[in-house]
């Protein structure tokens, strides 16, 4: 039946010469296909097509579809095509029946409504469409008779709540581009949201929070071992985006809390106009070009010019939905929910589709369309703000970030600049220079980036070493960031054949280093241990939100040992044991009634004699054996056990109440920093892994215990005086409610806080990491690193804290300048 319906189409084309398909075609296993393919022949028109009875039923439509029911859209009926056509796009050559470019416009499945062949012969066709452009109900009714040469069909958009009046928006003219490098639309569910939703009992009740820090991806050097446990998705060229819905209203905010929301009012309207339950979506802002791939220049363009119509939004995950917290949930849960909210959505909005073919296969095809490359994350994975192994990215070339130190003259008749000279900062916090970039400009960024870079001109090199651009180069303070991507790196470490796509802002310039992929761990992949190390039940599950193990634990302070040794080395130790994983009875071990583990020294009785001997770390190795013993965190004194009385350090240790958002904690952390510099001292700052933030203040040892612990809570009293409505100086949690308790009392003897490097018994395992100040606006939470995402930084190291050994000063100035007395027998 279909080979005779195809009679017509065959007759009018000489397939020797055309690229169109002659026949063949495979029915879609679930579901009808339809296709819109926009055609520049004689007169620019729209080709409809329905899947039916094994071909495409087809109607030109002159105007295109219009999302407004009082848009009557004229529909001529023409042969039937191929199922093949559905993937048909190029240029019929010129003398040929239909001669022009033609292009993939849209594409999906359609859901009858009734008895479609029925309603085919009847010549009223009821129908939803679940397209990347088309959704919702549609019809298409015949308006002449059957005998004449040419039917003339309407197509009408229905009201279903997602239409939009014409003079508001035309699809046609926001959205004219291909869909054929998109992976698939979602397919049509029939399932209602409850009905998902209630498929999800273990996520527990929680309040909507205030902000959320996103999961970020890690670099591999191939597809994992395990294909099967993951979801391949493609890799968006664009900014990550987190919606938080509340009370009916939509707030966008990009992965470093910063507020788009009116950047972005489109967005904002699709977005309220779901109807959506409080919650917590994410996803990716791009714009796609004729080819279907997300072109980034062109979205930094649209937010200079402030033209942002053309900019979609593709959602991927649903963090916190209707009052239940959705990280611990399987991935593969979160977005079946998150598809049936976004069921009836159409531009700006959109799923993001998933690829199911080999993922060597997808990062092949991926680079074939130059597109950036493919992300997988596993099925069952939770959603860990950070970055995590559990999302990995496969980029089709060389791509990264790098601090713009400066640029050289243009050479003939280019103007601004010829190019930017570029670095990445090494583990020692300097800035390299690594190469330039001339490449990828167009006349208008060249004309503006010169512009940015003369504010920043500076006559000192900011590179630690040479160039090989001396005499010709300007030089400009650190601060932008270009995104390049170069073909591979040279044995000298310069980048080749780079080609420029953009600035960014959503990373500060001391995170910039050098990217090196990670080596994907296949699921039964194991990192080294020492021989004759031991691990016990090393599957155990520590975490139960992410999953993580024992071994994992293990695993983390065999690379993190010798970073933490700087920490560790010549203080007196307390771990925290959680033998049952977070969540159950844990319990400090400050003490040792028997001999140490291995690795650990037991001190001088005499430091403490009303109390068992304290331990200290000896090496790496005592990590190792307390994580055999189910230790998760390590915490310290603040003085070396070689002069126990004299502290060498003040610990700030920011602990936010009940309402207290993040971006309060940032800036209570950088007040905190203001006092202590104006009172002449040199603070430090890093994670806590938790919930705050530690200040950490090098000091000479020239006071004891009770003077540091009384000053330090002379500070805090003035923050809290000073600044009532942020900081509070009585601990207890009924005390601080919407305010900062700055914990003074890490500061007394005995008295302890975690490690640099430890990671944390809370849910995800946050780790506490060293940062400089800069870094401290684009840190996404106390938690920004834990221990499945910490690699990436460890190359950093501890450079952000170069400066600690030569910062300890004296508190006697800092304590007149405050008015503070230490005790008699301390002056």
């Amino acid at each position: 039946m279909a080979a005779g319906n195809l009679a017509r189409y065959q007759a009018k084309r000489n397939f020797a010469v055309t690229p169109e398909p002659q026949e063949g075609g495979e029915p879609h296993p679930a579901a009808l296909q339809f296709v819109i393919q926009k055609h520049w022949a004689r007169r620019l028109h729209y080709d409809f097509r329905l899947e039916l009875e094994g071909t495409m039923k087809s109607w030109a439509v002159p105007r295109g579809p219009s999302y407004d029911p009082a848009d009557k859209r004229m529909a001529v009926h023409v042969e039937d095509h191929p199922i093949s056509y559905n993937r048909f796009e190029g240029v019929i050559p010129p003398r040929q029946y239909g001669a022009g470019r033609v292009i993939i416009w849209d594409r999906g499945v359609w859901v009858p409504v009734g008895d479609p062949a029925e309603g085919y012969r009847a010549g009223k066709l009821k129908f939803e469409l679940w397209g990347h452009k088309l959704r919702g109900r549609w019809t298409l009714v015949r308006m002449r008779a059957r005998d004449e040469r040419q039917d003339a069909w309407l197509l009408i958009k229905e009201r279903d709540g997602l239409e939009r009046k014409a003079g508001d928006f035309s699809v046609v003219d926001e959205l004219p581009d291909s869909v054929a490098r998109l992976p698939p639309p979602p397919s049509p569910t029939k399932r209602p949201h409850s009905a998902i939703a209630a498929e999800v009992p273990t996520a527990p009740r929680k309040r909507l929070p205030e902000a959320l820090a996103p999961m970020l991806a890690t670099l591999v050097d191939r597809p994992p071992d395990d294909p099967d446990a993951w979801i391949f998705e493609i890799k968006f060229d664009g900014y990550r985006i987190l919606a938080r819905i509340s009370g009916g209203k939509a707030r966008l905010f990009t992965r470093r809390g910063h507020d788009w929301t009116a950047r972005l009012p489109h967005l904002v309207k699709a977005l309220e106009a779901l109807r959506l339950k409080p919650g917590w979506l994410d996803g990716e802002i791009v714009i796609q070009d004729e080819q279907g791939r997300t072109d980034f220049q062109a979205l930094q363009n649209a937010f200079e010019a402030e033209r942002t119509g053309r900019i979609a939004y593709h959602l991927f995950d649903l963090p916190h939905y209707d009052a239940r917290d959705l990280t611990g949930v399987p991935l593969a849960q979160r977005r079946e929910l998150l598809g049936s909210l976004l069921r009836d959505a159409t531009f700006p909005l959109g799923f993001s589709g998933t690829f199911e073919a080999p993922p060597a296969q997808l990062v092949a095809s991926a680079c074939r369309l130059g597109l950036e490359g493919v992300i997988g994350k596993r099925r069952d994975g939770a959603y860990v703000s950070g970055r995590s192994r559990e999302w990995i990215k496969l980029k089709c070339s060389q791509r990264q970030e790098f601090v713009i130190g400066g640029w050289t003259d243009p050479q003939g008749s280019r103007q601004g600049f010829g190019s930017l000279l570029l670095g990445v900062h090494a583990p020692g916090g300097d800035l390299t220079y690594v190469g330039r970039v001339g490449a990828g400009f167009t006349a208008a960024s060249l004309a503006h980036l010169r512009t940015e870079l003369q504010k920043l001109a500076v006559a000192r090199r900011p590179f630690a070493g040479p160039t090989e651009q001396e005499s010709r180069a300007h030089w400009v303070k650190p601060r932008l960031i270009a995104e390049v991507s170069f073909s591979s790196w040279t044995r000298t470490g310069r980048i080749r054949q780079g080609v420029f796509h953009g600035l960014r802002d959503d990373k500060p310039p001391a995170a910039i280093v050098r990217e090196a992929p990670q080596v994907a761990l296949g699921p039964d992949a194991e990192e080294p241990l020492p021989a004759r190390l031991r691990v016990s039940h090393p599957e155990r599950v520590i975490d139960r939100a992410t999953g993580i193990t024992k071994l994992e634990v293990v695993r983390h302070y065999a690379r993190v040992g010798e970073l933490m040794m700087a920490h560790l080395a010549h203080r007196p130790a307390a771990m925290l044991r959680a033998p049952q994983g977070v969540g159950r009875p844990t319990f400090f071990q400050k003490h040792f009634e028997e001999e140490p583990l291995d690795g650990w020294i037991k001190l001088d009785p005499a430091l403490e004699p009303d109390h068992a001997p304290w331990a200290e770390i000896a090496g790496p190795e005592g990590l190792l054996s307390a994580a055999q013993m189910n230790v998760v965190e390590f915490h310290t004194w603040n003085a070396l056990s070689t002069r126990i009385d004299r502290p060498d350090r003040m610990t700030f240790d920011l602990d936010p109440g009940a309402g207290v958002a993040w971006e309060a904690i940032r800036e209570g952390a950088v007040l905190v920093k203001t006092l202590l510099e104006e009172l002449g001292l040199v603070p430090f700052v890093k994670t806590s892994g938790g919930k705050g933030l530690h200040v950490v203040v090098p000091i000479r040892r020239l006071h004891g215990w009770e003077a540091v612990k009384g000053f330090s809570r002379a500070i805090v009293q003035h923050l809290a005086v000073t600044l009532p409505a942020l900081f509070v100086a009585k601990s207890g949690a009924k005390n601080r409610v919407g305010k900062i308790f700055v914990d003074y009392l890490r500061n007394g003897f005995g008295a302890t806080t975690v490690c640099a490097w430890s990671a944390r018994a809370r849910p995800g395992l946050g780790v506490s990491v060293p940062i400089t100040w800069d870094e401290l606006p684009a840190l996404e939470g106390a938690a920004h690193w834990t221990i499945r995402n910490v690699d990436a930084r460890l190359a950093v190291g501890d450079a952000p804290w170069k400066a600690y050994g030569s910062a300890a000063r004296g508190l006697s100035a800092a304590m007149k300048r405050l008015g503070y007395r230490p005790p008699a027998e301390e002056e």
